[in-house]
């Protein structure tokens, strides 16, 4: 892995406006929507209506999907004049992985109901433009072809930790072995929430064998099976859903996963700061505030209202990213003034793979890495770290 950034700089991050307005004049205006709602809806002409509600559906009533998006509304950004913004720098590193802008692919499961190629072409986009991509246990490409196709791209790995800890086991040292270069543990997944879209439609995509690339390529799995998944596929997903859900797993545990990797280990769900600071003591790597787009706890505290207390919990002492709600640049600025050091974006990249495959998924990036750019300067900073609570200001 590169112990830098690539060489993109900011000035052309926020030219892209008029990469765009030039090729107006010669009358070809973007083959894609810019708004991330209008993306959304042309992902809706080209999906079936069950991978569309999987994608944009959340749990119950969807209120908590509701309440981060109602969460940023809340917050107003308080420009700054007459400094000097002729130079930007939106580099930063997290964990010793280095990123073009404060910004990750969050870890999406079941590409392949989105777009043939599924996180293959995601990765490859996150790579193209310097943002590292986390992978999902519930991928419908395995560790390993998500490593080949990003080259020397920075690469995270998400877990869902199984019920059989040789499986997790397992799990990590592929990683490890496949140059990703963290652990993020969801913990807000145990049990699958209560997903009205999905159920009306009676879809779970796992049990047509969408999204278990990795668990049908790990030699642990495999071996627990009579027969390969190949051979008896209903008999592999069955085991797939016995290995899913696994409440079980306490604070005590994570000890154990600590002694299986010497990769950084980050806790994706965080969402109260008495478990901040219980991670903290538990010697995890990094915290992610996330509420999982919505899709577990209906009626949840908005994961941007999380967020301040979350980084008062651990101070300086750990990184803290966020997830759940960015939409735009303003959203990442937002979000870093509130103590995020980077952020995940989910759902519009979706909406971009669905609409273009990996070149929609480059267009979402940098569409979201221009206006991030244009919002920072604008706003009067010329350094991702000099962004504070001072910038925003709440309107109750």
């Amino acid at each position: 892995m590169t112990d830098t950034a690539p060489d993109l700089q900011p000035d052309v991050l926020a030219n892209f406006q008029f990469e765009i307005y030039g090729q107006g004049l010669a009358g070809e205006p973007p083959s894609l929507p810019i708004s991330m709602a209008a993306l959304q809806e042309r992902a809706r002409e080209v999906l079936s209506p069950e991978a569309f509600g999987y994608v944009a559906g959340g749990a119950g009533a969807e209120r908590t999907m509701h309440a981060n998006l109602e969460a940023f509304e809340r917050w107003k950004i308080v420009p700054r004049m007459l400094r000097d913004v002729s130079v930007r720098h939106l580099n930063v590193s997290v964990l010793g992985t280095p990123m073009a802008a404060p910004l990750m692919l969050a870890p999406v499961g079941v590409q392949s109901i989105i777009h043939p190629e599924a996180e293959l072409a995601a990765a490859r986009a996150a790579a193209a433009h310097g943002v590292p991509f986390i992978l999902s246990t519930a991928a419908s490409r395995s560790i390993e072809q998500v490593a080949e196709a990003m080259g020397q791209g920075s690469r995270w790995y998400q877990l869902y930790w199984p019920n059989d800890r040789e499986l997790a086991t397992s799990f990590v040292s592929r990683a490890e072995r496949a140059g990703y270069e963290a652990i993020v543990v969801t913990l807000d997944t145990w049990l699958l929430g209560w997903r009205p879209r999905d159920l009306q439609c009676a879809y779970l995509p796992f049990l047509k064998g969408e999204g278990v690339a990795n668990y049908f390529s790990d030699p642990v799995f495999r071996a627990a099976l009579a027969r390969t998944p190949e051979e008896d596929p209903a008999a592999a997903i069955g085991h797939w859903a016995y290995q899913f859900a696994n409440p079980s797993v306490t604070w005590d545990d994570l000890g154990w996963l600590r002694e299986q990797t010497r990769l950084p280990i980050v806790l994706k769900g965080i969402q109260h700061a008495d478990d901040a600071r219980r991670a903290l003591d538990a010697g995890v790597d990094g915290l992610i505030v996330s509420n999982h787009g919505g899709r577990q706890v209906d009626g949840a505290i908005g994961a941007l209202d999380a967020l301040p207390s979350v980084r008062a919990a651990v101070g300086g002492e750990l990184p803290v990213l966020f997830d759940s709600g960015i939409r735009t640049g303003a959203d990442v600025f937002k979000a870093l003034s509130l103590g995020a050091d980077a952020v995940c974006l989910g759902r519009p990249f979706v909406w971009g793979l669905a609409a273009g495959g990996q070149a929609g998924v480059e267009h979402v990036l940098r569409c979201l890495l221009a206006e991030f750019d244009l919002t920072l300067s604008l706003s009067g900073y010329a350094n991702v770290g000099e962004v504070s609570a001072d910038a925003i200001t709440s309107s109750g």
